[in-house]
């Protein structure tokens, strides 16, 4: 179709087994990318990018706690302007697929949904709460002002909305998909087609007849399996995957993800020769800049600032090999009339010379006003939504032994008394406890903990910050919640970070704001080297960077030259740990895959092995020929702690043994959370050449797995602690979703016990 965006009012609706614009087949071609994640400066150039590579549309979510940060705020100016990202890429021919979720997941922090919801403690969020409803309603009407008059039928470019976002990953519930369809609705989007997004296991949990069903799916799926059961549920419905994974997304202290080029192109090749539209999600992720970055969980684990995704745009909007292979390819499927035009080239890059940090503020002797409270809260009964909250107390006298128990540590904690350092506490790995010295009554005691970001998938968005519940102390016959606390709220904008009592000095203890000038003669883009530095955000001429963290893998911030000024820009660094040196220089190349272990990736100790002898397993079986997920029941439900999993040989025969996800059957019949649970022993992992380590298994991606490492032979075996007795009826398993599943297990064995296994 060689019609593209104008002024000029256009239909676009579904057809028999393909979308129609103006009567005429359109498939689509989106490139999914984030205006929040993007300078507003460099909207254009990006979508010039995408449109060079061949692409129509640009796929879009709408972050509503970016728009609406205090309730009844909202902010659609500037780098907020959506409407404006729009009218930009109208003005470049490209289409647009709205995603207004009021949930849209995307790594971002809680899903996109805004942190003064939490203030409610009974809230539901992504169901029929009264007060989510209500909330959503409002947002909804505010984006159906900005952009519903920019329906192609209305003259402008907008061809689909979307209604909520793979909603079968998280409950089962078509009331909800129905009132939030008609909150759509009601915002004005009545002209073009609605659509639902969801996986191929989960499509029909949640479909509404009404709604164009689309499916998410990544690199090196099996296209025809993708779609086998949507083809047979809607066999004259156009077919779109609506998130084709082109990458992942990194976190703290996981290794640097990537995606095979060629893999990506394939699939894709495969979709335009079925008549399959697709949105390659990312085709530019660009920087989470500031505090947004999200986190997963289970296990808890917060993502990096940079968002590069691997996708075939870099995070700085560079046309990478991965680009230019996807642009070979489309061009040879370019619409009828449509022209590819040249690529853009990419903005300047400069260097900065060493920026040496000479004034400092230490936290502890900065502190704002305080709010008196009896018993602890979390940050957002403080009306903080983000940033670092210190909890301060005195203590009763304490005797040698006695245990500190912090309930719940949300995210990153260091515990001090009398000023002294005692200790860190790190939700990836559990940890709520230290133990506490003898101590004499008035003892000062402060925790200072910092929200790494909010969950942004399934029921743990429900993800307040700072300390959730209490702290006692425990000794072995009695236990005493501290009271009387003392609170210290420290925001993450840069007007809070500026203003503190500087003085001169490179270095102090503690966690201290850091502050530094620096003059120059051009401006570019350019890369931050935090290498030297310990944990914490950066602040460059009043512009929220993003976070820091020595552990890796990311150990450069992006810097938008657009940012920048000629002359004398400022630059404040809040560092929670402390740098080894305070200085930074700016480089021409990100460094996205340092990592600086703290601990294994892998849930083996050195020369540990599995002792299976003596143990009766509860079933032994066989898994049918792979084919998505299969479950199995025991004869008799059995109770314990520990569930093992040992696989004995591999449908194909070979060495690798893989699993996308796993979930426990309760007594009856439903899924156990997977919550709490925590691998304590795999015999092998891949960490090699991606992430495939055992906690994989549940993580809420079907897309991600644990793999043995190749030339491992069988049998493999699998522990997971489930932290508490449950009656188990069996188990569902799912392969991974490449064509013949590699690593899929054939012959297992199935053992359950109350206390942990010998190894």
């Amino acid at each position: 179709m060689g019609c593209f965006t104008s002024s000029k009012p256009q239909n676009f609706e579904i057809g028999n087994k393909t979308f129609l614009l103006d009567g005429k087949p359109f498939l689509i071609k989106a490139a999914e990318m984030h205006y929040t994640r993007i300078p507003a400066e460099y909207w254009e150039h990006r979508i010039r990018m995408c449109k060079s590579l061949g692409m129509n549309t640009i796929c879009l979510y709408v972050f509503w706690n970016i728009h609406e940060q205090r309730p009844g705020e909202f902010d659609f100016e500037g780098q907020n302007d959506i409407a404006a990202f729009c009218r930009l890429a109208q003005k470049h021919g490209m289409y647009i697929m709205l995603r207004p979720g009021p949930y849209v997941c995307a790594e971002w922090e809680m899903g996109g949904l805004p942190w003064w919801l939490l203030k409610k403690k009974d809230i539901r969020l992504r169901t029929n709460n009264a007060y989510f409803l209500e909330r959503t309603k409002l947002f909804m009407n505010e984006i159906g002002k900005q952009l519903a008059d920019m329906q192609v039928s209305r003259g402008g470019n907008i061809i689909m909305v979307q209604v909520e976002n793979e909603y079968g990953g998280y409950a089962v519930d078509k009331e909800y998909i129905t009132n939030i369809r008609d909150l759509v609705k009601e915002a004005g989007f009545t002209d073009v087609p609605l659509f639902q997004c969801d996986w191929s296991s989960t499509f029909q949990l949640n479909g509404l007849n009404d709604l164009l069903w689309t499916i998410n799916f990544g690199t090196g799926a099996n296209i025809d399996a993708q779609f086998k059961a949507l083809r047979e549920a809607r066999p004259e419905t156009p077919l779109m995957c609506s998130e084709f994974w082109s990458g992942w997304f990194d976190h703290w202290g996981r290794k640097h993800e990537t995606r095979d080029a060629e893999t990506m192109v394939s699939g894709i090749r495969d979709m335009l020769d079925r008549n399959i539209s697709f949105s390659l999600y990312m085709t530019h992720g660009g920087t989470t800049f500031g505090h947004w970055g999200g986190a997963n969980c289970p296990p808890y684990s917060a993502m990096c600032s940079s968002y590069d995704y691997d996708a075939p745009i870099s995070e700085a909007g560079w046309a990478t090999p991965k680009y230019y292979k996807l642009r070979e390819l489309l061009m040879q499927y370019a619409d009828s009339g449509q022209v590819i035009p040249d690529v853009p080239q990419a903005n300047p890059l400069i260097e900065i010379s060493a920026i040496r940090f000479e004034e400092t503020a230490p936290l502890f002797k900065n502190l704002p006003k305080a709010q008196k409270t009896e018993t602890v809260k979390p940050m957002e009964d403080f009306e903080q939504g983000w940033g670092t909250i210190l909890y301060r107390t005195t203590l009763p006298e304490v005797k040698e032994g006695t245990v500190l128990l912090i309930d719940e540590v949300h995210d990153w904690a260091q515990v001090y008394i009398d000023g002294q350092l005692l200790g860190y506490l790190d939700r990836r790995r559990g940890e709520s406890s230290l133990m506490l010295p003898q101590l004499e009554a008035g003892t000062q005691l402060d925790i200072l903990v910092e929200a790494m970001g909010r969950v942004n998938f399934d029921y743990a968005i429900h993800d307040r910050k700072g300390i959730t519940e209490k702290v006692e102390l425990l000794t072995e016959n009695s236990r005493k919640e501290l009271k009387g606390w003392q609170v210290y709220s420290f925001p993450t904008d840069a007007a809070f970070a500026s203003r503190k009592d500087f003085q001169k000095g490179d270095r102090t203890e503690g966690p201290a704001y850091y502050r530094a000038s620096f003059e120059l003669e051009e401006t570019g883009d350019v890369f931050l080297d935090m290498k030297t530095w310990g944990k914490g955000m950066v602040w460059v001429n009043g512009k929220a960077i993003g976070r820091f963290w020595k552990i890796g893998p990311q150990q450069t911030l992006y810097m938008p030259g657009c940012w920048l000024k000629k002359g004398k820009n400022e630059i404040v660094v809040l560092d929670l740990l402390g740098p080894d040196s305070a200085v930074i220089v700016g480089l021409k190349q990100p460094i996205l895959d340092m990592l600086r272990l703290e601990e294994p990736l892998t849930h083996r100790n050195e020369g540990e092995v599995l002792n299976l002898n003596g143990e009766v397993p509860v079933t032994v079986g066989e898994m049918g020929v792979p084919n998505g997920w299969q479950e199995v029941k025991f004869n008799r439900p059995v109770s314990g702690r520990y569930f093992c999993l040992e696989a004995l040989d591999a449908q194909d025969g070979k060495d690798n043994a893989s699993i996308a996800e796993l979930y426990l059957l309760g007594s009856d019949g439903r899924t156990l959370s997977r919550q709490n649970w925590q691998v304590v022993y795999a015999d092998s992992e891949s960490t090699d050449w991606g992430n495939f380590t055992a906690d994989k298994v549940y993580d809420l991606q079907e897309s991600t797995y644990w793999s043995t490492a190749y030339g491992v032979a069988y049998p493999h075996s699998l522990v997971i602690d489930l932290k508490e007795e449950c009656t188990i009826s069996g188990f569902r398993y799912l392969p991974r979703a490449e064509e013949n599943a590699p690593g899929a297990i054939k012959t297992y064995k199935i053992y359950i016990k109350d206390k942990p296994f010998i190894k």
